[in-house]
């Protein structure tokens, strides 16, 4: 086994570029190891699903073949969204596995991979294992098991999330919706096309090598085509979605970005109706407006680290209805604890055909800051430039420190940043709120000449 795990095993995946740090071999000890992990805990068998990249039904394949070598069964679901993999794997009781780079760019292949019910497997909760055992070579397994083939889980993940949110009240809508030729392709109509929303779609065709613009709506430039569409069609809203689609960004009416973290405070103004004083998550990098609009509706802010398997983890041991992050990925008690933009997306739909305002005047309730988005730069030491950062601001007064993860740095004036490392690529992220566009903007500069020097 020639692959440096170290390089492709990150905090709560796996990730690497295809040929040269994932191939099929390396994947198939990755299944083994996996499959030895859950048989000792139990289970019977393993759920798999991918998305549309050209490398993901081979590496799934090969996945299947390290599971089925340890006596586990196999159900391949085939083409999926990452929510539509856990909703296999809380449905059917089962380990999963996803076969997705996500918003990477073309070149990358993953797994994401879940215990039955969706429970996220992350670095200290069974992938480290997983890496030890791919390392030291995986016993041989007795054999024996079988790969059986499904082909119902796209209409039953659709009827699941449309019964979770009631839409009988919904006015039509015009949505325009952006799949970025991910698998939000793949998903969009079935769950839409029942409801009462007439549906303009962009890039469905399905093409893990994103001739349109990378699946990556949390970059401003890949939600240009969708922002000129919405004005064009004079639609409603319009949806973007990441490419395993597992996350759901908005655009308004005017052809306006909604932020995630407003997106965040209206699910959990929603949920929290449904579920009065339960807990709601964050991470660190949302809006302050979020655990304000919690409080205000009689909820629990929790505050956690940025990533899924942190998210889901803290969702269980709290109990927490719902959980957002600064991603535009969310999480639902309702499903599992696990992540679904789609979910998300129907909440947000909900809410507008619920009210007869647009939704960007639907929206400003839960927008009280401004915020400067993600800001990457490539920087050759990550921890290096994080303590320059902080050594520019401690010797300023009023000043707090907060290390949950990366470096939060907040400000007496009552703005904040965070700068932490990426788990999937060679880059520091910069998040900055304060009261206006003006202010952040300084702070970001700021921040940015340290980061960049």
């Amino acid at each position: 086994m020639a692959a440096d795990l170290s390089a492709i095993v990150k905090a709560y995946d796996i990730r690497g570029v295809v040929g040269d740090q994932l191939d099929g071999p390396t994947v198939r000890d990755i299944g083994a190891a996996m499959a030895s992990l859950m048989r000792a805990e139990g289970a019977s068998g393993v759920v798999i699903g991918h998305d549309m990249r050209a490398s993901s039904p081979e590496l799934a394949a090969a996945f299947a073949e390290g599971v089925t070598a340890q006596g586990l069964d196999v159900v391949s679901i085939g083409l999926a969204s990452t929510d539509m993999l856990y909703f296999a794997s809380g449905t059917l009781g089962l380990p999963g596995a996803m076969f997705t780079a996500s918003h990477n760019p073309a070149r990358y292949n993953g797994i994401k991979l879940c215990r039955a019910g969706a429970v996220p497997i992350g670095q200290d909760t069974g992938l480290a294992a997983i890496r030890q055992a791919v390392e030291a070579g995986v016993p041989a397994g007795p054999g024996g098991g079988s790969i059986t083939e499904r082909d119902d889980m796209l209409a039953g993940y659709a009827e699941y999330l449309r019964e979770l949110v009631d839409l009988s009240g919904s006015r039509r809508l015009r949505v325009v919706v952006d799949a970025g030729n991910g698998m939000g392709g793949f998903t969009v109509p079935a769950v839409l096309v029942p409801l009462p929303f007439d549906v303009v779609p962009m890039y469905f065709e399905l093409d893990g090598t994103f001739p349109n613009h990378e699946a990556n709506p949390l970059d401003p430039a890949n939600l240009v085509d969708l922002q000129k569409r919405v004005v064009e069609e004079g639609a409603d809203i319009g949806l973007a979605f990441d490419g395993d689609a597992d996350r759901c960004f908005v655009v308004d009416e005017l052809g306006g970005p909604v932020s995630p973290s407003a997106i965040t405070g209206l699910v959990a103004v929603r949920e929290l109706a449904k579920a009065p004083g339960a807990a709601v998550i964050h991470n660190l990098i949302t809006s302050r407006a979020v655990p304000e609009l919690v409080a205000e509706h009689g909820g629990r802010a929790v505050r956690t680290r940025v990533g899924h398997s942190f998210i889901k983890q803290t969702m269980a041991e709290t109990g927490a209805v719902f959980g957002g992050e600064h991603s535009a990925h969310y999480y639902f008690r309702e499903f599992w604890n696990a992540d679904s933009g789609m979910l998300a997306a129907l909440h947000v739909l909900a809410a507008l055909g619920e009210d007869e305002r647009p939704i960007s005047q639907l929206m400003s309730a839960y927008e009280r800051y401004a915020a400067s988005g993600e800001v990457n730069s490539t920087v050759a030491d990550q921890a290096a430039s994080i303590a320059a950062i902080k050594q520019r601001y401690s010797d300023r007064d009023g000043v707090e420190f907060d290390e949950l993860d990366g470096l939060t740095v907040a400000l007496p004036d009552g703005s904040w940043f965070n700068v932490r490392a990426s788990n999937t690529e060679p880059l520091l992220r910069l998040n900055v709120e304060a009261a206006d566009d003006a202010a952040v903007a300084v702070l970001r500069d700021e921040v940015l000449s340290v980061i960049r020097a």
